[in-house]
């Protein structure tokens, strides 16, 4: 199963004007091709896991993007080199930033992968069904 990855640093806002570094891995394989999965390193605690839809990320990258937990959006005026995501659980709220090129290109990978409408055809839905139904190839 195609995989690829990027390792970036990302800003956590934790006021106007103030961010501090935040290490995170993005993970992306055609078995899953709707989903990308985050881990976010900080200091010195378990990383937190995070998954969205590429989509989001993608469309993200161009205007606001999301409803609920997971929103992104590009920055404007001197920000226009950065992408924001914010994210919201039951245990708090984050704000980070990404470098916009990074991603960009990141996705151009990942759509390679598997180009959009052809989704579907990356699953194996039988080998899914028998691994939920616990059943042994």
């Amino acid at each position: 199963m195609p995989c690829t990855e990027l390792d970036c640093t990302l800003h956590l806002v934790v006021a106007a004007g103030r961010a501090i570094p935040v290490s995170a891995h993005f993970s992306y394989c055609s078995g899953d091709p709707h989903g990308i999965v985050v881990d976010f390193y900080l200091d010195e605690r378990p990383p937190v896991t995070w998954t969205f839809a590429r989509d989001l990320l993608a469309e993200g990258s161009v205007r606001p993007s999301g409803l609920g937990d997971v929103r992104v959006w590009p920055g404007e005026g001197e920000q226009t080199g950065r992408l924001y995501l914010a994210l919201t659980s039951p245990h708090g709220h984050a704000l980070l930033t990404m470098p916009r090129d990074a991603m960009t290109t990141w996705l151009g990978q990942i759509y390679r992968l598997v180009p959009p409408g052809f989704e579907e055809t990356a699953l194996d839905l039988d080998a899914e069904l028998s691994q939920l139904l616990g059943e042994v190839n």
